[in-house]
């Protein structure tokens, strides 16, 4: 986290303005224009992985690293849940 705050302070990167209203009582188009955090691990990984040159200024992560972290993520936290049938699923599924 202190690698991504750098990163936003050395190219002036602006944090949002915060938003002062109830957000489940914005319109549809009021929602759709605050960014919004990925919905998943998996999601978390594909942008790390699409953009991690932050991490590797000053040496402190390897490329290797990052890409040995993200793999054993992927096999040990998202196929994990993947692999598994969702709880809702097993109500829906079990009496039949």
């Amino acid at each position: 986290m202190l690698m991504a705050g750098l990163d936003g302070i050395i190219n002036k990167i602006e944090p949002p303005a915060p938003v002062d209203k109830d957000l489940y009582e914005l319109t549809g188009d009021e929602a759709a224009a605050i960014a919004q955090v990925p919905g998943s691990l998996d999601e978390v990984l594909n942008n790390l992985e699409r953009d991690h040159e932050f991490l590797l200024k000053g040496g402190v992560f390897t490329k290797d690293l990052i890409e040995t972290w993200i793999d054993f993520k992927r096999k040990q936290e998202v196929d994990y849940v993947r692999l598994r049938p969702h709880p809702a699923e097993f109500e829906l599924y079990y009496d039949i």
